[in-house]
């Protein structure tokens, strides 16, 4: 085994893993802050990356690109959102529903091509492969994507600060006592559900140009991914006492180790085939340790050491 091609393969698996994590940023907004579970995200993860690449072929620049990736992707969650609250059917299913249309809407966008790449000399990208090395840093991927998780921390952290971002909180927190306090419940997970598909379709825009095409199967098992970055960053940032921008950082860094571990893993010397097999081993085992740990590794409390705490 060649130490050096794991080395060299390191950067680009950073890459991927920040630009993943900004995609477990908008599975955290429904996982842990909502307590929904929205899979809705393995069709948006498609929509994000085939609107920009069209956006971009068209002539329209990479950021009206993103914006426009944004909203289609906030246009699917208000669908899944809409199917849950106004018509009663359960998240997850709203979600799956919704997953299913877009696969055909994927494919009306990228002109019923199920791949769309487009030449990388052509535009002017955020993030590329080719950004990886040689570059200067103002256009390293690496670089630019922690200046773009960085400034999204910082809006989330405001967001959720403020009165409509806190109703959001304590509806996942607590549905009922909320609507005793006057929030609309349907509303604030609207805007929830939103706001994760949205962050997640951003995310998508962002891969699509890294890899120089938008895929329709570019989002099969995406709330794996997205999964295991949240539990790998409870797992090993959890002990941490940190605020709410800490514990988005945490769920960015987790796609990071998400990747290396892959990264290692394929090293080792597993066939590339097997990586879905791999990150659902992956995501099993750190969502197995808290309870192993907490089951099979705790000390037993002496009679009496509850009294004392």
């Amino acid at each position: 085994m060649n130490i050096m091609a794991l080395v060299n393969a390191l950067p680009g698996a950073c890459a991927q893993g920040l630009i993943w994590g900004i995609m477990a940023i908008g599975v955290f907004i429904t996982y842990k802050i909502l307590d929904l579970a929205d899979l809705t995200v393995d069709g948006t993860m498609c929509t994000g990356g085939a609107v920009c690449v069209m956006m971009m072929m068209s002539g329209h620049s990479v950021w009206t690109s993103l914006l426009m990736a944004f909203l289609a992707g906030a246009l699917a969650g208000l669908v899944t959102g809409t199917l849950h609250t106004l018509f009663g059917i359960p998240a997850i299913l709203a979600g799956i529903l919704s997953q299913l249309g877009l696969y055909s809407i994927n494919l009306r966008i990228m002109d019923n091509k199920a791949n769309q790449a487009f030449n990388l000399d052509k535009f002017d990208l955020l993030v590329s492969l080719r950004y990886i090395r040689g570059v200067p840093f103002y256009k390293n991927t690496l670089f630019v994507t922690i200046i773009i998780i960085a400034i999204l921390i910082a809006l989330l952290y405001w967001f959720f600060g403020t009165e409509l971002g806190c109703s959001i909180r304590a509806t996942g927190s607590n549905q009922n006592m909320s609507r005793a306090q006057g929030i609309n419940t349907n509303i604030t997970k609207i805007l929830g559900l939103m706001l994760s598909n949205g962050i997640v379709a951003f995310s998508s825009g962002l891969y699509a140009q890294y890899q120089g095409f938008a895929d329709i199967n570019a989002g099969r098992g995406a709330i794996v991914i997205g999964l295991a970055a949240v539990i790998i960053a409870q797992v090993i940032f959890g002990k941490i006492h940190g605020n709410f921008a800490f514990k988005l950082v945490s769920v960015a860094l987790g796609g990071v180790v998400y990747y290396l571990v892959l990264q290692v893993v394929l090293w080792l010397g597993l066939n590339a085939n097997d990586l879905k097999l791999i990150s659902a081993i992956v995501v099993a085992v750190f969502l197995a340790i808290p309870y192993v740990k907490d089951h099979y590794f705790r000390r037993p409390v002496k009679e009496g050491g509850a009294e004392n705490a």
